[in-house]
């Protein structure tokens, strides 16, 4: 009896020993840091005032999507909640130094980062032009609150799970991915106010998809470029648009008031009126830079129309084209060139072609 016992606890002991060992062989589950923001991804409807407000943490969500832990071990910050319509450079700078912070430890593959998504396709870009690594970063948010009964966040938050640990994900730069599709920071807009296909990438297409069996990838960004930056304010840059009747007063207003940069939403290649050329002129002689965007969706600015006003002329007195970057993507490279000191014709336009 006394032997059977002996045996049998060494062949426990044994088993023990054999299951520490497979342990210590398999391979640690990446680490991937989930940083909320906010958004309606965080938000359900109040009970009393029937609209949509902040409800929800991190942790919260988290919950939401209890595979995660099949791909990834999950930390998450809360770093601040609060509507993406809120955010501004400061803000964006801190969130550069918490995911800076979160890939330099080398156990962390990647970030996912929740936000809303008015503004989404503005911080997705700010982060690819200033975190240091090559580590993925994802950004999602959701179209529908969380008191919705088909409430897309969960979806959206796993998939970004499963780029962030996925090997190709890697020098993608920061990628928005929502409804099972991915886009490159660059190229990446709202398309949509309601619907869940809502960010999408012109002519450019999607960086690739997000499937029930893997994550596949047909495509990756070339135009990607770093900027550092350091702890001084951002310079103050504005965006003025040219339609049908402006009259040019409010960008010289802007200079007068302290602008330090102006971004034009032009029409066209590049194109404004005479009185939105001479307000041009007018900050270009101030020492302030210009750049001239578009309000078309495809496409670039370019020197091509040489009446008073077309982009042959603006270019020509002094102003950046901006190529195919948004207004409101233009505004942070000119941002974030001028806070490095960078502020000739020359200099900006080399940044806003590369």
């Amino acid at each position: 009896m006394q032997l059977s016992v002996h045996r049998s606890l060494a062949a426990l002991a044994a088993l023990c020993l054999a299951y520490g060992a497979a342990l210590a062989q398999a391979p640690a589950r990446p680490v991937v840091q989930f940083i909320a923001t906010g958004g309606t991804i965080a938000m359900k409807v109040d009970p009393v005032t029937k609209g949509v407000v902040p409800a929800i943490s991190g942790d919260d969500l988290m919950q939401t999507v209890p595979d995660a832990g099949k791909y990834a071990t999950i930390e998450v910050n809360n770093f601040s909640a609060m509507s993406a319509n809120y955010v501004e450079a400061k803000w964006w700078s801190r969130l550069t130094k918490a995911v800076d912070d979160a890939l330099a430890r080398p156990e962390v593959s990647g970030v996912v980062i929740a936000q809303g998504t008015d503004t989404m396709e503005e911080t997705a870009y700010w982060l690819d032009l200033t975190v240091k690594s090559s580590k993925p970063v994802v950004m999602i948010g959701a179209q529908r609150n969380a008191s919705s009964p088909d409430f897309d966040g969960p979806r959206n938050l796993l998939n970004a799970i499963r780029i962030a640990t996925t090997p190709e994900a890697t020098d993608k730069g920061v990628m928005v991915a929502m409804n099972n599709q991915i886009n490159a920071a660059r190229s990446v807009t709202k398309t949509h106010t309601g619907n869940v296909e809502t960010f999408k990438s012109g002519d450019f297409g999607f960086l690739g998809e997000v499937w029930d069996d893997k994550v596949v990838f047909s495509r990756a960004p070339l135009r990607r470029q770093h900027i550092d930056i350091g702890t001084a304010e951002m310079p103050r840059v504005e965006i003025l648009a040219m339609f049908g009747g402006a009259d040019g007063s409010l960008m010289r207003y802007a200079v007068d008031q302290g602008a330090k940069g102006i971004v034009v939403q032009a029409v066209g290649m590049g194109n404004m009126n005479v009185s939105m050329f001479e307000a041009v002129k007018y900050a270009l002689s101030k020492g302030v830079p210009v750049v001239i965007s578009t309000r078309v969706h495809n496409g670039r600015t370019y020197p091509l129309y040489g009446f008073q006003g077309g982009g042959k002329t603006t270019f020509e007195a002094g102003a950046v084209m901006a190529g195919d970057l948004s207004p409101q993507k233009a505004r942070l490279l000119l941002m974030l060139m001028l806070h490095q000191g960078k502020a000739s014709k020359a200099e900006l336009q080399a940044a806003f072609e590369r």
